[in-house]
């Protein structure tokens, strides 16, 4: 029997932030930035998500479908998007996308940027979050999120 709760109004809730990346997170040639900094944004947006829904920060369990589709760069602009896309009774999944909405352009000028129209996939993943027994939403009544 799956505890899956497919009318749950937290269903589809979407959190986004946006983060510069700063030269000093460079790690290899060319100012690129490890992959791991791009997942320690997608924890930042799992805990605001588990605020919302469930009053709770709650606890990353799992990542699943990790895909790094192109470099971030330090002087990027960051976009993460988190999104519910299933909820249980402890566990929500959540689809996790980053890309670039801004990036320097230091070749042009010691402090030169762009605006990406469209921005740039970087980073995709699924991910899945718990949270404590008798938090947040299954007593204030889902509802309320």
């Amino acid at each position: 029997m799956t505890a899956d709760r497919l009318d749950d109004a937290r269903l589809g809730l979407q959190v986004v932030h946006r983060r510069y990346v700063p030269f000093s997170h460079a790690h290899y040639a060319g100012d690129l930035v490890d992959g791991a900094y791009v997942l320690a944004l997608f924890g930042d947006v799992a805990t605001e998500i588990c605020i919302r829904t469930d009053g709770d920060e709650g606890l990353f369990a799992a990542y699943a479908e990790v895909q790094f589709i192109a470099p971030v760069q330090a002087g990027d602009v960051l976009e993460v998007v988190g999104t519910v896309v299933r909820v249980g009774t402890r566990s929500r999944d959540l689809a996790l996308e980053a890309r670039v909405v801004c990036r320097g352009r230091t070749e042009h000028a010691a402090s030169a940027a762009e605006v990406l129209d469209p921005p740039v996939v970087v980073v995709t993943a699924r991910g899945t979050v718990v949270v404590p027994p008798g938090s947040g939403a299954d007593e204030r009544g889902s509802e309320n999120h």
